[in-house]
């Protein structure tokens, strides 16, 4: 059976690839296990279908390294936070019994993506309710990320990693969605200026890079104050 130590989820295939493929490359980089939970198939996209979609989302995957990666086939655009998708959610985090779940920013654009965060912080916590779905053993993440990328709402991260050794294989990974992004100059939260798609997502994980004194960065948000033991270990010059 499979088990990942992080698994993404997000609402459309292609969002982890952008909001936080440089972290998972990085992570398997490191040695740890990866996954991802894309929950509709994008049939709502303005280009390329489903069926093409699913196949660049494969390749993607291939690209990153990750061990598994599934869709719910929940309804583009319609995705909703209810008892029962809850379960479906929870059900998967069950199976591949993550430490980490990494997610959406409780903000977004596109209506999908805050409801999406909402609904895996609720998932994570269902997983571990063993009365709900009770055919399969409980599994309670660790801790729920949530990804800022390209966020405009002056939420400050919590932390940033560093995806300076990863940041090109994240272009790459973004690059095999020909049908989505080709001649793009904006994508998902990715607000245009008139720049190919590439350079903007380079021009955001350089200022990302830059708060924590690094080339590319991913800013992430948790909900909890992060622990500290050493407070003379901590890194990131205040000069």
């Amino acid at each position: 059976m499979t088990r990942v130590d992080i698994l993404a989820i997000a609402a459309h295939p292609d969002d982890i690839e952008l909001i936080c493929g440089g972290t998972l490359i990085r992570s398997q980089m490191l040695g740890r296990t990866t996954g991802i939970l894309d929950l509709a198939a994008g049939e709502l996209a303005s280009r390329g279908t489903p069926e093409l979609r699913a196949k660049e989302a494969s390749k993607a995957a291939k690209v990153m390294g990750v061990q598994v990666r599934e869709n719910l086939g929940l309804p583009d655009g319609g995705i909703q936070n209810t008892p029962e998708t809850r379960a479906r959610v929870a059900v998967v985090i069950r199976r591949l019994k993550p430490t980490v779940v990494i997610t959406h920013s409780l903000y977004g654009r596109h209506p999908d993506h805050p409801i999406v965060a909402q609904l895996v912080r609720d998932a994570c916590f269902v997983a571990g309710l063993k009365m709900v779905e009770p055919s399969v053993p409980p599994h309670r993440p660790r801790k729920v990320l949530h990804a800022l990328s390209f966020r405009e709402d002056n939420q400050k991260p919590t932390f940033v990693v560093d995806i300076t050794d990863s940041f090109e294989k994240k272009l790459e990974a973004i690059g095999c969605y020909e049908s989505q992004f080709g001649e793009a100059v904006q994508a998902g939260e990715v607000y245009p200026n008139g720049e190919p798609l590439h350079d903007l997502i380079r021009h955001h994980a350089a200022h990302y890079g830059s708060l924590i004194r690094c080339r590319y960065g991913e800013p992430f948000y948790t909900t909890e104050t992060m622990r500290v033991e050493d407070v003379a270990a901590l890194e990131v010059s205040t000069f």
